[in-house]
């Protein structure tokens, strides 16, 4: 139905986590979280007469599970709101099925219980009880495709057989895409709104990658009657990671800042140099696992608003 809905124009959908009516148990409440988290409206509600859905009030063996997928998307809030922008101004869905971006794939057109978030992350829940893995197909002619949690490179187009525990769901970021994140564990998003951000670049076959991040006030309507707004550009290329305004009009000021940033499928760099306008290059500690082939840049330092480029030598 979500699915339906987006591609008519109404992108803000979600199925009442454990149902309306009757009592899921534990097990596939814990699954209906984990899938609610990746859609656009996530919210436990449910009829008078069935039982309540709070986590906590689930067996205490349920509740870091359920901590953890909510935390899933507590920290994809940026890339949300930068969905939901292009949602609003391009009437693009945010929940997409398969074959939106690949068309000529045939074999997404009967896909209905996996899609895609934006063009960067493709989600595939897991609604059997008792299930010890899952078939996940991976669509796209030279496309790869990381695990969020491992960081496992996979190639498409091609299914997969994934072991799976109660404890997460396959969810894959496309190469070729950035994402914006917030890492910090807070009680509320509100306590979030100036938290330093997180880009998760992961690169494509041809070493390259791009993605937005959109931000206002989260309230007002200044973004459109005063253009109070940032929409960043990110695009990495040649070694190179820029960031610029991709558009002129929107000015905001903010204290966000960006304090990592996690490259998949990166070699190792012998030095990592930052260049601001104005500013003198500086190096930046970084660290790369050799195995999963992930380089994370610690502390950039920059606000989001600016214009910046980190070089990999």
């Amino acid at each position: 139905m979500c699915l339906s809905l987006g591609l008519v124009g109404l992108s803000f959908c979600g199925a009442d986590v454990g149902g309306f009516f009757k009592n899921p148990d534990p097990e596939l409440l814990v699954r209906w979280y984990q899938m609610g988290a990746y859609q656009p409206f996530f919210r436990a509600h449910a009829h008078l007469d069935t039982g309540r859905r709070e986590p906590w009030l689930l067996p205490s063996q349920y509740h870091d599970i359920i901590r953890d997928a909510l935390g899933q998307r507590y920290s994809l809030l940026p890339f949300w709101y930068t969905l939901f922008y292009h949602a609003h101004l391009e009437g693009i869905p945010v929940m997409r099925p398969l074959w939106v971006h690949y068309p000529q794939d045939v074999t997404t057109f009967s896909i209905d219980d996996q899609f895609l978030l934006g063009d960067a992350l493709l989600v595939h829940p897991v609604s059997d009880a008792g299930a010890h893995g899952v078939q996940v197909y991976l669509p796209g002619q030279g496309e790869v495709w990381y695990d969020i949690q491992s960081y496992q490179k996979h190639h498409g187009p091609q299914t997969l057989y994934l072991p799976v525990t109660l404890s997460s769901i396959p969810v894959f970021q496309r190469g070729g895409t950035i994402v914006p994140r917030w890492m910090r564990v807070r009680r509320s998003s509100d306590c979030m709104k100036d938290d330093p951000i997180t880009l998760f670049v992961a690169l494509s076959p041809q070493g390259t990658a791009q993605g937005q991040l959109f931000l206002d006030d989260g309230h007002t309507f200044n973004y459109q009657t005063r253009h109070e707004f940032l929409l960043r550009q990110f695009s990495f290329s040649g070694n190179t990671l820029v960031s610029s305004s991709a558009d002129p009009k929107g000015h905001f000021e903010t204290p966000v800042w960006i304090e990592r940033v996690v490259i998949m499928g990166a070699g190792k760099p012998a030095a990592v140099v930052l260049q601001t306008k104005g500013s003198p290059e500086s190096r930046l500690s970084f660290q790369h696992d050799p195995e999963t082939s992930v380089l994370i840049l610690r502390k950039p330092g920059v606000n989001v608003a600016s214009d910046w480029s980190i070089h990999l030598r």
